[in-house]
């Protein structure tokens, strides 16, 4: 009798796991287009986590990067494992000196966020 309770109390905290779990996308330099790519990488996966926190993932290493402000105050309060998007961010070869912009990164990730 007792596993008649059980069992239904683990799908329903199962499906609402799922529900609350965060989106992600992959992107890629082919996508965003060459010009535009911020990346040393062919692809990332992008994701906003339920608080607002936007991140970039390495699919190879799973690692994060933050993409703004409240992901980055969570990589300062050791609140995820995460680095510095300068990590894996590209130098622009139009403006030496200057890293390539993440606005179209953070555009498609606000849009995951759904602002």
């Amino acid at each position: 009798m007792l596993l008649k309770k059980v069992i239904p109390a683990i799908l329903l905290f199962t499906v609402c796991g799922q529900a609350l779990a965060a989106q992600i996308i992959t992107v890629s330099r082919f996508e965003i287009g060459k010009e535009k790519w911020p990346f040393n990488r062919e692809e990332v996966m992008l994701t906003c986590e339920k608080e607002g926190a936007m991140f970039a993932i390495n699919p190879s290493t799973l690692m994060q990067y933050p993409l703004n402000d409240i992901a980055d105050q969570l990589l300062k309060n050791k609140q995820v494992k995460a680095q510095p998007i300068s990590v894996i961010q590209s130098e622009d070869k139009a403006h030496p000196g200057q890293m390539m912009s993440l606005q179209p990164i953070v555009e498609r990730t606000q849009a995951l966020c759904g602002k």
